[in-house]
């Protein structure tokens, strides 16, 4: 199937996806508000990564927008903007449309207005936690439901790496006080910008069986100095449905970084390793023999980012029927950044009633 893709966003992640639609051999047309941005993506940061400029790519100021119907809309703005630009995406007759991690901003404002519009629609809505579709992660998915550590009994993820990396794929931002990076309530500091790590939590426990986040208790560390305001680092502590607990660890300022998932069984343990070696992502699978599997997945950045494509396109030709990365599912990864946040606050547990919908009155803190 051949896409018409619309990229809203001209920074790191709007090149990384026009990239990787130009690798199914979509056309792509990239938007921003920016002239500046449309600029830099064309002599600086596209061909700085991927060798030379595409010129079949085509490049608009967003309020010059031209009357062309898309496929696929990608949202690669600040999350404050997700929610409209997804509904005016919707509203325009898109087939697909993918938002960028996080879904939105913690206050979960429109949220709801959003979820029921797509469920009233037939067009396929995704948000970008694109590990899941990732070839290493589909192996450590395929080994837990295959039960080969029996029944789980702890499991962990961290995503802790320092965001230095990120302003080196952002030359143009002076520091995080330049985005909303350095704003958790804008959708930045750890919670938001690295909650890859609480979408995988809740990947690998749906896998095993152990249903949805129904209790979090989080610790937060801010940074408030009149300048920024977020939480540099994340320790949560979660709950399920059927009475599983476990741990996901975030934050913005470990060097080397730390991507890794375990998950302990009754009968051995998997663990998955992003970039542990250049590269290279891994899963390491031990059955109590005394004898660890070594599973290697050998990759570039793009890889990540082509992945996610191909995924959305097999969706779409109904060649897969079921995505971890549905709006549902960046959305129930909303709830836990909002209930961590809100636990943070009140240091306490918090509950979460998935029945009073995508809302903050679906959070409520425990007595």
């Amino acid at each position: 199937m051949s896409l018409k893709v619309k990229i809203i966003g001209a920074g790191s992640i709007g090149n990384h996806l026009a990239f990787a639609s130009r690798q199914m051999g979509w056309s792509v047309d990239i938007y921003d508000i920016d002239h500046d941005a449309l600029l830099r993506t064309k002599d600086q940061i596209y061909p700085d990564r991927y060798g030379k400029w595409d010129e079949t790519i085509n490049l608009y100021k967003i309020d010059k927008n031209p009357n062309i119907s898309y496929d696929l809309v990608i949202i690669g703005t600040p999350p404050e903007t997700h929610v409209t630009l997804a509904q005016e995406a919707i509203n325009q007759g898109a087939k697909a449309v993918l938002i960028e991690k996080p879904a939105a901003t913690p206050n979960l404002k429109g949220v709801q207005e959003l979820f029921q519009l797509y469920k009233n629609t037939s067009c396929k809505v995704f948000v970008g936690y694109n590990h899941t579709v990732g070839r290493s992660v589909k192996k450590m998915t395929e080994l837990l439901s295959q039960n080969v550590i029996g029944k789980i009994q702890t499991l962990d993820v961290e995503f802790r790496e320092h965001w230095g990396g990120i302003f080196l794929a952002h030359p143009w931002l002076k520091g995080p006080s330049d985005s909303y990076l350095g704003f958790w309530e804008k959708g930045g500091g750890s919670c938001g910008e690295h909650s890859h790590a609480i979408n995988l939590w809740q990947h690998y426990a749906k896998i095993a069986g152990m249903g949805r986040v129904v209790d979090v208790n989080a610790n937060l560390e801010y940074i408030n100095d009149g300048k920024l305001n977020y939480d540099s680092l994340s320790l949560i502590n979660l709950k399920t449905e059927n009475g599983f607990l476990g741990r996901v660890v975030q934050d913005v300022v470990t060097r080397p970084n730390r991507k890794w998932a375990r998950a302990q069984g009754e009968n051995g343990f998997l663990e998955w390793y992003c970039d542990q070696k250049k590269g290279v992502d891994t899963v390491l699978f031990d059955d109590n023999r005394n004898k660890v599997t070594e599973f290697e997945v050998k990759k570039n950045r793009p890889d990540d980012f082509y992945q996610e494509m191909k995924h959305i396109n097999d969706i779409l030709n109904g060649k897969i029927i079921h995505s971890p990365i549905t709006l549902e599912s960046g959305l129930d990864t909303m709830l836990v950044i909002s209930a961590a946040h809100i636990s943070a606050k009140y240091k306490k547990s918090v509950e979460i009633d998935y029945s009073k919908g995508y809302v903050l009155d679906a959070i409520s803190v425990k007595n």
